[in-house]
C-alpha cells in the first residue's frame, strides 16, 4: 500500500498553479522533492496537510482519502521551514502542543513527551524557552513535537537549510534513525543534492508547478 498518494492535484495561489501533480509514496519511503525557488513544493506539502484549499484532485494517506478532512484529523506530523515554534512556550509545551490540541489525557502527555524527549535526545531543553535554541536545537524539538502525535506520514520542509554544516550532519543522523525506527512514510523538500542522495530512496523534481521527474536515490534509508 502506498504511504501517500496524490491524484490529478490542481490548485491555484494567487497567480501561481499547480497542475497535474501525481505522486505515490510506497509505505515506509522516504521521498524527497527538490526544485528551484517557486517551484510550488512547499505550496504541494502544505495541500497535503490541508493547511492549502485545492480545487481538484485527492489526496491519500496510507489508502485513506483526507483530501476533505482537516489537518488535525489527517495523521501527519508536519515540521514547517522555520520549525513553527509556539515562542510564549517553552519546549515541553512545544512538544506536547498537538497532544493537548487532541486533549489526550495529562499523565499520557507527560509519557509520551518524556519518552520523545529522550529519542530525540532533547531533554535537558525541555525546561527552557525556544527563543534561545539554535537552529540545531530548533529543528530537533519540531520533530519531536510532531513525531508525537505517532503521525502516519512525516512532511518536513526544508528541515536544514538554515543550518551550519556541523548542525545538518547532526540532524541528518537523526532523521536517517527516526526514518529506520519508526518506518514513517516521509516527504522531505531540499534544495541540496548531496542530502538528497543520502536520505532519500527516491528523489522528485518540480518545475513550474508541475511534477518533472521522479528518479532513483542512490542510498537506502
Amino acid at each position: 500500500m502506498n504511504g501517500l498518494e496524490i491524484r490529478n492535484l490542481e490548485l491555484r495561489a494567487g497567480n501561481f498553479t499547480l497542475n497535474d501533480i501525481d505522486l505515490a509514496a510506497s509505505d515506509g519511503e522516504y521521498f524527497i522533492l527538490m526544485g528551484h525557488t517557486g517551484a510550488g513544493k512547499s505550496l504541494l506539502m502544505k495541500a497535503v496537510c490541508g493547511l492549502q484549499p485545492i480545487e481538484n484532485g485527492r489526496i491519500l494517506i496510507h489508502g485513506r482519502d483526507v483530501t476533505d478532512l482537516s489537518p488535525r484529523i489527517r495523521g501527519i506530523g508536519y515540521v514547517p521551514q522555520d520549525s513553527g515554534l509556539f515562542p510564549h512556550l517553552d519546549v515541553k509545551g512545544n512538544v506536547a502542543f498537538a497532544l493537548d490540541l487532541l486533549g489526550v489525557d495529562r499523565r499520557e502527555i507527560e509519557e509520551k513527551v518524556s519518552r520523545m524527549a529522550e529519542e530525540i535526545g532533547i531533554t535537558h531543553l525541555l525546561p527552557r524557552r525556544v527563543n534561545g535554541l539554535s537552529g540545531g536545537e530548533r529543528q530537533k524539538v519540531a520533530l519531536a513535537r510532531a513525531l508525537t502525535r505517532n503521525p502516519r506520514l512525516l512532511l518536513l520542509d526544508e528541515p536544514m537549510s538554515a543550518l551550519d554544516e556541523k548542525s545538518r550532519k547532526d540532524i541528518s543522523s537523526l532523521l536517517k534513525r527516526v526514518h529506520r525506527e519508526h518506518h514513517l512514510t516521509t516527504l522531505h523538500i531540499c534544495h541540496n543534492r548531496s542530502e538528497a542522495e543520502m536520505l532519500g530512496d527516491r528523489v522528485g523534481t518540480m518545475n513550474a508547478g508541475r511534477l518533472v521527474a521522479v528518479d532513483k536515490g542512490d542510498t537506502e534509508s
